[in-house]
């Protein structure tokens, strides 16, 4: 019976909606795959989103980026998470390498914190990355000149230098001077359109147009009371959001698998993220995105996305205010294109199953 190892950072959602159809794609072609999961991602979510059965673990330290909100990077915050991290690296790359062994893996795919591909190349373990980015050229772009950041970004590179493969999904950072990396196509999870049922469950009008309001997994939360009541439209987001909205429909109260859900709706309100970007553009789901304060990987994911489907930015003040409505009207009148296929999951499980 091969034995996976998967750590999934916990620095948003979108790592997890990477990660979670290459596995489910990986467990179909090997359906005796033993899977233990690394993670400090809430376990309720991953139960929802990976394919059972699993062993829960918690992860490896991971920074990741440090949030001050969904959409602005707390700079000082993570330079420091990354110092205290990198202190002692050695000893942190030893302690996580006995877990590991002692664990006994096949093989470990991370997506996509460092230590544990330090971990496995100490350990002497096969180890994959996936991801559409990589830790150390977000850390470049925030921390390079601070003290000390030289030798942490080098210990980054090397960690994910020591990959045997790096599988890149599209769309992606370029990561040019990383070695053995192997392109894929989109991964995303595939919805099912479920307004009608869900309409008729909860006594709703079908012919209303539902927009999903969506930050992602990251901190922070965002206040609907004062945003317009559109004729037609309900605004869906998590009950806390709503704030006495009279358009609001409480995502809690729909009770659908997230991809279903984003594929239920008329339009996304959101910010430029790897997993709700994709699985939006594969669904044939227009999107309103809110600038991420320079986030790097931000213009890849904006250029596919205006290439595979109806997309617009919008100014991050209208979160605030929710005055969208010219906005949606205009993504509505667009021609909508030919959904991309989401074709890396197969490619991606195809890596993975060379390796065990």
């Amino acid at each position: 019976m091969p034995h996976l190892l998967a750590c999934i950072t916990a620095h948003g959602y979108g790592h997890l909606a990477q990660t979670a159809p290459v596995l489910h794609a990986l467990r179909e072609r090997l359906p005796a795959l033993r899977l233990t999961v690394w993670s400090r991602l809430p376990a309720a979510l991953l139960r929802q989103r990976l394919p059972e059965p699993f062993e829960l673990q918690p992860g490896a330290a991971d920074p990741g980026m440090a949030m001050r909100s969904a959409l602005a990077v707390d700079v000082e915050a993570s330079a420091a998470a990354y110092r205290a991290l990198h202190r002692d690296w050695m000893v942190s790359v030893k302690r996580e390498a006995a877990r590991l062994a002692a664990l006994g893996p096949d093989l470990v795919l991370s997506n996509v914190g460092h230590l544990p591909l330090a971990a496995a190349a100490h350990a002497g373990t096969p180890a994959l990355a996936l991801c559409s980015l990589n830790w150390a050229d977000i850390y470049a772009h925030y921390c390079r000149g601070r003290p000390g950041a030289d030798v942490v970004e080098a210990q980054l590179r090397n960690a994910y230098r020591g990959a045997a493969c790096f599988i890149q999904p599209t769309p992606s950072m370029p990561m040019a001077d990383l070695p053995r990396r192997r392109r894929v196509g989109p991964i995303a999870a595939s919805g099912g359109n479920r307004k009608a049922e869900t309409c008729r469950r909860l006594g709703l009008d079908a012919g209303e147009r539902w927009v999903l309001v969506n930050l992602g997994g990251t901190p922070g939360t965002l206040s609907l009371r004062r945003w317009p009541r559109l004729p037609g439209i309900r605004w869906v987001a998590p009950a806390a959001w709503l704030d006495s909205q009279p358009a609001g429909l409480a995502q809690e109260s729909i009770d659908l698998p997230f991809s279903d859900l984003l594929a239920s709706c008329d339009a996304l309100v959101t910010k430029p993220g790897y997993g709700i970007f994709v699985e939006a553009a594969c669904a044939g789901v227009p999107v309103l995105y809110a600038d991420r304060d320079g986030w790097p990987e931000q213009p890849e994911l904006v250029a596919w996305l205006e290439a595979h489907g109806r997309s617009r930015e919008i100014p991050q003040a209208a979160l605030a205010g929710g005055g969208l409505a010219a906005e949606l009207e205009e993504l509505w009148a667009r021609p909508a294109p030919l959904p991309p296929r989401p074709t890396g999951a197969d490619e991606a499980a195809a890596i993975l199953l060379e390796q065990l």
